[in-house]
């Protein structure tokens, strides 16, 4: 709307809808629509999974941290934005209402295009239900900014569970910005799930991320440099997700160049 590209006839503000805002585990992490990333970031169940602290912590500025919403940001379905790359990375799924009734939408399948989704008309997010990982799981997102405001050049979401403190069970590595959606990576989870974790083998997940990013050049950088900076943040991004798993704790923060 700032950017006068939308521009509704009406507006309604969900700031005073109870019970729209909560962050509750019960079986899962339920994160009300309306849970501003600040208070994701400084949640201690969520920091259950800490990727999703990597994400909320690192989003923009705290003035926007503390306004924005997880369910807006998903709604939107900005392909520039920090959340859908983590969610698709944790099997995260979408509640939603509307005249119909309730639905549960995998996130895979509610974002469909850049600032498209499964919304239905006058369908509203209502919470996102994130699955609590198994023993010896870790993950990890990173992203590469300019500064804080301003939208990533790359990004990385690896979300691992380890069989033992090097061989890896299962895998989801996704590539954000670098597309209309978030680009899921499953030549890296394959190459994951078959050889101990090492340094060799970060290098090859590096490698093959290069391969498959298609970035485009824009003020962000150029097509070359996002590729490289991709390959780069996913062997970070492994690196950590492998350290977390083992029961380390090991900070991830948002890389700024």
């Amino acid at each position: 709307m700032k950017l006068r590209l939308s521009a509704p006839r009406h507006l309604v503000d969900l700031n005073f809808i109870p019970e729209t805002s909560h962050i509750q585990s019960n079986g899962a992490l339920r994160l009300g629509a309306m849970t501003r990333h600040a208070d994701i970031a400084a949640s201690a169940e969520a920091a259950r999974i800490p990727i999703l602290g990597d994400c909320a912590a690192g989003i923009a500025d705290p003035q926007v941290r503390h306004m924005g919403t997880i369910g807006g940001s998903i709604a939107e379905a900005d392909p520039t934005g920090d959340w859908a790359p983590v969610l698709l990375a944790t099997g995260a799924t979408v509640k939603t209402l509307g005249p119909g009734g309730e639905r549960s939408i995998d996130l895979g399948e509610f974002i469909l295009d850049a600032y498209t989704t499964a919304l239905a008309p006058a369908e509203l997010v209502t919470e996102i239900v994130v699955p609590l990982p198994p023993e010896r799981s870790g993950g990890a997102y990173i992203a590469l900014k300019r500064c804080a405001p301003v939208y990533a050049s790359a990004s990385v979401a690896v979300q691992l569970t380890m069989h033992d403190d090097h061989t890896c069970q299962d895998a989801r590595v996704y590539l954000g910005v670098l597309g209309l959606t978030a680009t899921r990576v499953t030549a890296a989870e394959e190459l994951l799930r078959i050889t101990p974790i090492t340094a060799d083998s970060m290098e090859k997940v590096r490698e093959v991320v290069m391969e498959i990013a298609e970035p485009t050049s824009d003020m962000r950088g150029s097509a070359d440099y996002k590729r490289q900076a991709a390959g780069a943040l996913a062997k970070l991004a492994v690196e950590t997700a492998v350290q977390r798993a083992r029961g380390e704790h090991v900070e991830a923060t948002h890389l700024y160049a």
